[in-house]
């Protein structure tokens, strides 16, 4: 399931963020890639743990915990804590799947990365190129949002990002463990959910007992 999620950042959070950005030290991308995917990852990220990282990191997950379509989507019981990365001169990222379990910076956790996520920090009109492309059951999806939108996409997805011919492309990249670690289970409560707001806008009393399935079938399938 791909899941676009709009405004994830409002205009003085991604203008602050941009700041940093802007400001940050960049390394060689291929310090957080996996022994396969580094032979095709050229890009560059902030170091993970520096100050900007870290700053950057609590604004996108600050704007996840306030949003409901990306709590809808993800059912969320761990998020990784966000990296960021830029693209330019030529620079992409071949097909990959990403590692199934992280280990997280200066702790003793690990998660599964059942979802990926890419926050967009650059309009496409300021880069050329840049494309993130996710291939699942239903085909290949070609996505380049607005700046402050997200998109959700299960992490077993392979993907890659096309090369930015002009301009930069600025992203922040992350992985969530859900709470149901099912991609189709996952579906299935999303779209009942969303179905169930749907019906409560229309005052219409079925949505009560929907509520109750969608618990139901929370309550069986969840890992909490």
């Amino acid at each position: 399931m791909l899941v676009q999620i709009p405004d994830l950042l409002k205009p003085d959070e991604l203008a602050a963020c941009r700041r940093l950005l802007d400001e940050a030290e960049w390394v060689d991308g291929r310090v957080t890639a996996g022994h396969q995917s580094a032979a095709t990852k050229d890009n560059m990220q902030i170091p993970e743990g520096s100050p900007a990282a870290r700053k950057l990191g609590e604004a996108i997950l600050a704007a996840l915990s306030s949003n409901p379509l990306f709590i809808a989507a993800a059912l969320p019981l761990r998020v990784f804590p966000p990296l960021f990365n830029r693209y330019s001169g030529g620079q992409s990222f071949g097909d990959h799947v990403d590692n199934a379990i992280r280990h997280i910076p200066g702790t003793p956790h690990r998660i599964r990365t059942d979802l990926s996520m890419t926050v967009f920090l650059a309009d496409p009109s300021e880069y050329d190129g840049g494309e993130l492309n996710v291939e699942d059951t239903y085909g290949r999806h070609s996505v380049k949002l607005p700046a402050g939108h997200a998109v959700l996409y299960p992490a077993s997805s392979l993907h890659h990002v096309t090369p930015v011919t002009r301009g930069t492309r600025l992203a922040s990249f992350f992985w969530i463990q859900s709470m149901v670690r099912d991609d189709a289970r996952r579906r299935l409560l999303f779209e009942l959910d969303m179905s169930i707001q749907r019906l409560a806008r229309t005052g219409n009393q079925e949505g009560v007992n929907l509520t109750a399935i969608y618990h139901n079938l929370l309550r069986m399938w969840a890992e909490a």
